[in-house]
C-alpha cells in the first residue's frame, strides 16, 4: 500500500543526508566573500528541509521544526570551521535561517491551499 506520509519522510532524510554530505565534504578553496549564489543555495537548501520536515511530521510543532533547523544550520558552520578544509561563515547560517522561515511560510500556504480548494 503506498503511504504518502512515509515517501515525505524519505525525501526529508534523503534532502537532510544530501545537505549534510555537500556542508561538510572537501571542496576547493574559496576566499571567505560575500555571494549571493552561494547564500541562495544555503537558503534554498534549508527551505526545502522546513517544507519537507513540515509536511512529514505534520504532529510536529513549526516552531520546533525552526528551531531545530536553524540550529543544525548554526551546528554545521561550525563543523565547518574545525574541518580545516572549510570554512564557516556566519552569513551561510543566517541564509540557512532565511531559507528556514521561507520554507514555514510556504509549507504553511502549501497546506492552507491542500484545505481550501474549490471543488
Amino acid at each position: 500500500m503506498f503511504n504518502f506520509s512515509t515517501v515525505l519522510k524519505g525525501m526529508f532524510w534523503l534532502c537532510f543526508v544530501a545537505v549534510n554530505t555537500l556542508a561538510l565534504s572537501p571542496a576547493p578553496y574559496l576566499p571567505p566573500v560575500f555571494d549571493w549564489w552561494d547564500k541562495a543555495q544555503h537558503a534554498i537548501a534549508f527551505g526545502t528541509l522546513a517544507v519537507l520536515a513540515v509536511l512529514a511530521y505534520p504532529g510536529v510543532s513549526k516552531v520546533r521544526i525552526g528551531l531545530l533547523l536553524i540550529a543544525h544550520g548554526v551546528l554545521i558552520e561550525v563543523l565547518q570551521y574545525f574541518t580545516g578544509y572549510r570554512f564557516g561563515d556566519w552569513q551561510d547560517a543566517l541564509a540557512d535561517g532565511v531559507g528556514v522561515l521561507v520554507g514555514l511560510v510556504l509549507a504553511r500556504l502549501m497546506v492552507f491551499w491542500s484545505f481550501h480548494k474549490s471543488p
